[in-house]
């Protein structure tokens, strides 16, 4: 087992990523680098608007810029590494830089899981106890559940990247994934790690099931209180907030559920590359526009920002 673990712990890993498509590697290198480039523009536009508009001081567009934030490290993580391995012959990483990237991954992932319920809640909030949201969603309290996303993820993360870096790997090197991640490394052990494939299982039904069912919970109180609005502009409005919050769950979570829930055999590797590569790349390339594309708070704060308010005022 020592011998093993010192064969891996001294050298790197092959990551194979998409090297059974070697005609697709250009085409996919020019894809995932034009994602990459709309994550971060779009990602750092909503951070920077967030800060410097005052009406956007509120608690919606807090835990926006965290879930901002939270995809542009998720991001960095690992498509940085697979633009170097598309455009290069040379596919590999180093035993340390596999270690860092399985826990960032692992815990940026996590952490998005409870963030995305805690913005539900927030929206829950808003809809069905709008008296009381200004003391629910206080500052302080705002504070406290980001913060409690943020430990969840990476505590969890702790508990997973330690007990497959603890797995004898026996020498073999190349990991049949684009990133290094869980179930990839596991193949690569030459011992029994069934316990390890238990603990995964448990834990992601903890932490993708969990939120995912209060995110329905609390979408189906949304939806009852709604239905008993009078008002069409308050319905427009419940509509727009809660509607943009829902499409960006569902572009998390099936692709996640899809990966980590579904049984090793109901589907193939490579299509797991894919559907990984999905909430990997475009996921986080979307939220931006999902959230800013009919809000008018922030198509507001932009004309403020570049002057167009004071500007059509003065003509």
């Amino acid at each position: 087992i020592m011998m093993g673990k010192n064969t891996s712990s001294e050298g790197y890993f092959v990551l194979l990523g998409f090297s059974n498509w070697p005609h697709l590697e250009v085409a996919l290198f020019v894809v995932i680098l034009i994602f990459y480039l709309m994550t971060l523009v779009g990602n750092l536009f909503i951070i920077i608007l967030s800060y410097l508009d005052a009406h956007l001081h509120t608690p919606m567009y807090f835990f926006l810029s965290n879930l901002s934030f939270l995809d542009l490290c998720y991001t960095t993580s690992s498509i940085p590494q697979l633009l170097v391995n598309l455009w290069g012959p040379e596919k590999t990483i180093s035993y340390t830089g596999c270690m860092i990237q399985l826990y960032f991954v692992l815990a940026l992932g996590t952490t998005e899981c409870v963030l995305l319920v805690v913005m539900s809640y927030d929206r829950y909030a808003a809809v069905c106890r709008p008296l009381h949201y200004a003391v629910l969603m206080n500052p302080r309290s705002c504070h406290l559940l980001a913060a409690a996303s943020w430990v969840s993820g990476f505590t969890d993360s702790a508990l997973h990247s330690s007990f497959t870096f603890w797995v004898p790997l026996c020498g073999h090197r190349q990991v049949d994934h684009f990133f290094c991640e869980v179930p990839a490394l596991l193949r690569l052990s030459c011992a029994d790690t069934h316990e390890n494939e238990l603990t995964l299982l448990i834990t992601s039904s903890i932490f993708v099931l969990t939120p995912l069912i209060l995110i329905l919970s609390s979408y189906s109180a949304i939806a009852r209180a709604v239905l008993r609005m009078q008002s069409t502009a308050g319905l427009q409005r419940a509509f727009r907030t809660c509607g943009a919050h829902l499409m960006v769950v569902s572009l998390f979570f099936i692709p996640v559920i899809c990966i980590y829930l579904q049984p090793p055999s109901g589907k193939s590797q490579d299509q797991g590359k894919f559907i990984a590569l999905f909430y990997t790349v475009v996921t986080p390339s979307l939220n931006p526009l999902i959230y800013t594309l009919r809000n008018k708070d922030v198509r507001g704060a932009v004309r403020k920002l570049l002057g167009w308010e004071s500007w059509g005022e003065s003509g």
